[in-house]
This record gives C-alpha cells, structure tokens and sequence, in this order.
C-alpha cells in the first residue's frame, strides 16, 4: 500500500509516540506501508521538523529524512486544476493524484477536495 502523509500527521507521530499518526508511521518504518513523497514534500518535512519550537531531536529527524529518502518512492507530481485553499496543502495532493497511491493521509481534512481516499490518519486506522 502507498501513501501521501501529509506534514502534520509526521510531527504528530513524532511528538507522541502513541498517538494513531504514531502508528501509521511505524507501518511505515516497517515495511507495511510506503511511503510516497516528491522534493517539495521533502523539503517541508526537513524544514518543519528542524523548527526549534518542535524540540525533535536532530538524530531523529536525520533518520526519518533519510529512510524517506531511501525506502519511499519518489514521484513526479503532475500539476492539478484544483487548487487547494492552502497552497502549501498542493505538493501532498498533487503526489496524491500523480497516480497508484492508495491514501492521502492528513490532519486538517477540510483543506482538502472530499475525496474518498484523503482521510485522517483514525480514519486510515479504521480501514
């Protein structure tokens, strides 16, 4: 199964090793599911999980960056005609529709088409 996980579900697996984002990432880690990202996506989880504010251990982060990097399949996004109320929200979804990924998994929901596929990460969970 291949994935989109937005930003927000990876630092709140990250803050809190038992929440539900928590679990989808250590599916993730091991092997269950892949991860699916582009440059851009990248670049925002590198750039989001080093803000001081965060306090997320630099090794860390060093880790998840690189099994990313590694163990996730890299895609080329094809731009979309929706454009999304947050534009920092239109990386996620356009990796999301550049093809045979299964779920765009994110946090804030209500910025994002109402897709059948794009869900909260209990709603993942519950599948």
């Amino acid at each position: 199964m291949k994935i989109v996980l937005d930003t927000n579900v990876l630092v709140s697996a990250l803050l809190n090793s038992y929440g539900v984002p928590a679990q989808i990432l250590g599916f993730v880690l091991n092997g269950t599911i892949k991860i699916v990202y582009d440059n851009r996506i990248l670049e925002e989880y590198k750039d989001v999980l080093n803000r001081k504010k965060l306090n997320i251990n630099s090794e860390l982060i060093n880790f998840i960056i690189d099994f990313i990097n590694n163990e996730g399949e890299y895609k080329i996004a094809e731009p979309q005609s929706i454009k999304l109320k947050d534009e920092d929200d239109q990386m996620f979804y356009e990796v999301y529709r550049s093809g045979e990924i299964d779920y765009l998994i994110t946090g804030n929901i209500k910025d994002f088409p109402k897709e059948k596929n794009i869900v909260t990460p209990r709603e993942y969970i519950e599948l």
